[in-house]
């Protein structure tokens, strides 16, 4: 579709949306505020760049698929990450993980890698203009092989995972400092049991522990801000999780930290998007990972569903933009690598057009008179507005591609990059 086109179906778009009092044009203002911190494990399948790992994924970690092409060095995972940021609108960050550092070749430990193993990354990060985000890695290796890191009773285990957990902290807050802008530490852990547990107690009790001895050592919120992940089952901890939402939420809530709401960590009749509006009135921050679970934690692609839009309709109405912190976590090997970080980050990003293109005065309106058939219609007729245009007008405004042209670009970079890697 040329420009011509796509600006002619704007104008008539923004003329529809406008006789529902809705504002095309700050919406769009809007959603160009709106960072989304991709991740960066979508790409090399949660490989990272440890010297001597056997690539092997452990701790509840599973990404499935063998489609050609996947990065195998940092500098195609850089590639292929620049390739992802021409494809998207706006600007956002890159969440990495501890095992995604600049190690040169040699086998650093999880317990002692530095925030210099990160400033190729920054510097990087600086060249595309995006900023970094952090998350601890706390599988994948001998000392998480029993399913249990920072919860368990073996003493060298939880010092050691306690040290890691130290250094993300310390590479987390190096990177804020030097980027100018707070790097977020998200900790999730593995941790729990496949069956009947006779000490659940016990191990969160450890977890407490390791918890107090991490959060010991204060850094300034200008350079890192904390959040925790919970979950309610994963390979392995179908029975028992340790880090559980409610252990968390308690525990955030009273070190003034952030929790991470994963939309794939519940229950999979159970939403996140109804947590949200109850969490903003407590938090000062949330920080909310988009995944899609189907019949478990499966991490598959976003795409723009029911549950997509729900989530993003919530941080939306709660007026509390930003103080909401959105990231993407999924990682599927049996799809183009890049195509699924474009679908996924497109769809999270067309998630919140939506729900800024609400006729959000005319149903408050409806519903504060009682007017519930009024409201229903209203959201109704909201799902048939010519959406498409606007979102086409923004990404040309942004200089990325209509939505009929992603999937020729894509295949493009496919056939001239990625598959020769195999």
């Amino acid at each position: 579709m040329n420009d011509r086109k796509i600006e002619e179906r704007y104008r008539l778009a923004r003329e529809q949306y406008a006789e529902l009092a809705v504002d095309t044009e700050g919406a769009l203002a809007a959603l160009c505020g709106v960072p989304l911190s991709v991740h960066c494990w979508q790409g090399d399948d949660v490989g990272g760049f440890e010297a001597g790992s056997d690539g092997e994924l452990s701790g509840g970690i599973a990404a499935t698929g063998n489609y050609p092409g996947k990065a195998r060095t940092m500098a195609e995972l850089r590639q292929d990450l620049e390739q992802l940021w021409k494809l998207l609108p706006g600007k956002h960050r890159l969440a990495l993980h501890m095992s995604y550092g600049d190690f040169g070749g040699k086998r650093v430990d999880r317990d002692a890698v530095e925030p210099r193993h990160f400033d190729s990354w920054l510097a990087w990060a600086a060249s595309c203009g995006i900023k970094l985000d952090m998350n601890g890695t706390f599988f994948s290796h001998p000392k998480a092989a029993s399913g249990l890191t920072l919860a368990s009773k073996d003493e060298a285990v939880r010092r050691f995972w306690v040290e890691h957990a130290r250094r993300t902290r310390a590479v987390s807050a190096h990177i804020g400092r030097k980027q100018g802008n707070a790097c977020i530490d998200n900790l999730w852990i593995p941790d729990g049991m496949k069956d009947a547990t006779a000490d659940r107690a016990g191990y969160r009790r450890q977890l407490l522990k390791s918890l107090d001895e991490i959060f010991a050592t204060a850094y300034p919120a200008a350079e890192t801000r904390d959040a925790l992940e919970g979950k309610l089952f994963g390979i392995g901890s179908e029975t028992f999780v340790v880090g559980s939402h409610e252990f968390y939420l308690a525990y955030a809530a009273r070190k003034g930290l952030m929790v991470t709401l994963d939309s794939g960590h519940y229950h999979p009749t159970e939403s996140i998007a109804d947590k949200i509006s109850a969490l903003l009135l407590f938090f000062d921050e949330l920080m909310v990972h988009i995944s899609r679970g189907v019949r478990w934690d499966s991490d598959h692609v976003v795409v723009l569903n029911d549950e997509c839009r729900a989530i993003l309709e919530e941080v939306v109405r709660s007026g509390c933009m930003d103080r909401v912190h959105l990231g993407l976590d999924f990682f599927d090997a049996s799809i183009n690598r890049i195509g699924a970080w474009t679908v996924g980050a497109r769809s999270v990003l067309k998630a919140v057009l939506l729900a800024l293109l609400e006729p959000r005065a005319k149903l408050l309106a409806c519903e504060e008179a009682g007017d519930y058939f009024g409201r229903m219609q209203l959201l109704e007729y909201s799902k048939i507005l010519p959406f498409g245009a606007v979102w086409d007008h923004h990404c040309l405004q942004a200089g990325a591609p209509a939505e009929s042209e992603v999937f020729g670009l894509v295949g493009q970079y496919d056939a001239t990059v990625t598959r020769k890697r195999a």
